[in-house]
């Protein structure tokens, strides 16, 4: 099973096959790539997200200088062995200086969320790119009150999808999205029915993804405990709160992907991190799926990447990284082996993508933003 599992997948010594749970981790021959260092005031490389678009991969972060100071960068490859910088134009004070920490795909074309703090408290100054037909970054004005000001709570993560785009984050008011056609220009839609916080109690979103049923929200509502929810909706207007089965432990779904068995929402499920996936194709139907590792309750899912019917997850436990393969939509899971670098503390930042039979991860510690690759059989 495990043979087949990683066959198209990654790249796995001969333990990979007939190995079982108590083996312990899955061999895998992670490969260090090198993200060369932009043009411009030197520093060390920041990573913090991964994604792969049409036929070229993406990775986005920054350049961090001696000082402190850090300006937004992107990386383009078609091979994954071979990086290069993606021009990135920035206008605002902040644009120029953001760290870009999200990046998601449609039609073979990306589109950006950075931030960097700033102001009289410190808050996250957001700021949004869109790719041109150049193949560059370029940012999209934005007034402060769209993603700041009195009612900004965060900004999270982009998705693409045949509706648009969208980005998932949080108001006073609970859960809300920020909505655009083409990443030209984004609509804050917040207070919605359904999505907003209610007598039920508050809501927080944390990652969104798109289908063929629309979008899916990940998150949480907390009365007493959080309590796993997704929010579904065909059009980002009108959004269906659904309940996921749980225990009564904390539960937060952290990260959402749609593979082909349907959307698997991974997050943290009491004391060890767990999975749940749509039962039926317009998503009002969810059960819950395999449990893995341990250290939940003081962690977090990372990122998650989909492997055709299955997904690679990238955990937290408070004290290291974890990757683990699900080849069933989240049904069951197995440990892999992480690079024999894979530093541990610091930032926590990392990111996973896949696509072919080959992965790429990024994590970053603080002090160095590394990538490695795990290349086809």
């Amino acid at each position: 099973m495990v043979a087949a599992l990683l066959a198209g997948v990654l790249l796995c010594t001969g333990a990979c096959a007939g190995s079982s749970d108590d083996d312990g981790p899955m061999p895998v021959r992670w490969q260090r790539g090198t993200l060369p260092v932009p043009d411009g005031t030197p520093g060390r490389v920041v990573v913090r997200d991964v994604t792969v678009c049409g036929d070229r991969w993406y990775v986005v972060g920054a350049v961090e200088a001696a000082d402190g100071e850090t300006r937004p960068a992107a990386w383009v490859s078609a091979d994954t062995g071979t990086w290069s910088p993606v021009g990135v134009a920035a206008e605002s004070f902040y644009g120029q200086r953001a760290v870009l920490y999200s990046v998601g795909c449609r039609d073979g074309v990306v589109a950006v969320v950075g931030a960097r703090s700033g102001g009289m408290h410190g808050n996250p100054r957001v700021v949004t790119w869109r790719q041109v037909p150049d193949g560059s970054l370029v940012e999209v004005p934005a007034p402060f009150e769209l993603y700041g000001g009195a009612e900004a709570r965060n900004v999270g993560r982009v998705a693409g999808g045949a509706g648009g785009w969208l980005i998932a984050g949080n108001r006073v008011s609970g859960a809300a999205v920020w909505s655009s056609p083409d990443a030209a220009g984004f609509e804050l839609r917040a207070g919605l029915p359904g999505l907003a916080s209610d007598d039920r109690g508050v809501t927080w979103a944390y990652d969104v993804a798109a289908g063929p049923a629309g979008w899916v929200l990940a998150g949480a509502v907390t009365a007493g405990a959080d309590a796993a929810v997704v929010w579904v909706s065909p059009d980002a207007m009108a959004w269906t709160r659904v309940g996921l089965p749980g225990d009564g432990a904390r539960e937060r779904p952290q990260r959402v992907v749609v593979t082909a068995a349907g959307p698997v929402v991974v997050g943290v499920r009491g004391a060890s991190f767990g999975a749940w996936r749509a039962e039926d194709d317009r998503w009002g139907r969810w059960r819950a799926v395999g449990r893995f590792g341990a250290g939940g309750a003081g962690g977090a899912v990372q990122a998650v990447a989909p492997l055709a019917a299955g997904l690679l997850v990238v955990t937290w436990d408070g004290g290291r990284h974890g990757l683990w393969v699900s080849p069933d939509a989240g049904d069951s899971w197995r440990a892999l082996s992480g690079p024999d670098d894979l530093p541990a503390g610091g930032d926590r930042s990392a990111g996973v993508a896949a696509s072919g039979g080959r992965v790429v991860l990024v994590v970053d510690d603080g002090r160095e933003g590394r990538l490695w690759v795990a290349p086809a059989v």
